[in-house]
């Protein structure tokens, strides 16, 4: 584990653990994160949980591009921010990725 200002990071895999817009499940200090690579190598982590209010996992859900679109309610969800986008409205916590000599590191 890496001590940071803001946080600590904790490792969540190796890269290639991590399949491209293929939603892993990563358990880190009783979080459960939805974790995806995208197409074009950029690996981000989100809280598993769907905003919209009957809830539901994300880890399951399409990528394209940088976006997610849910599983349960086709809700997009822009990765970068968590925003969701128009004309849905809510927010995905999102957590800081790193990836060092092909670890994934996570900050909680």
């Amino acid at each position: 584990m890496t001590t940071k200002q803001s946080g600590t990071y904790f490792p969540a895999g190796v890269v290639e653990e991590f399949l491209p817009r293929i939603g892993r499940v990563v358990e880190i200090q009783d979080h459960q994160l939805a974790v995806f690579l995208t197409s074009d190598g950029t690996i981000f982590a989100a809280d598993n949980h769907n905003p919209h209010p009957k809830g539901g996992p994300l880890a399951e859900g399409i990528v394209s591009g940088h976006y997610l679109y849910d599983p349960l309610y086709d809700w997009k969800i822009d990765l970068t921010t968590g925003l969701v986008q128009a004309p849905d409205n809510g927010q995905v916590q999102m957590y800081p990725v790193k990836v060092e000599n092909g670890q994934v590191w996570i900050e909680i």
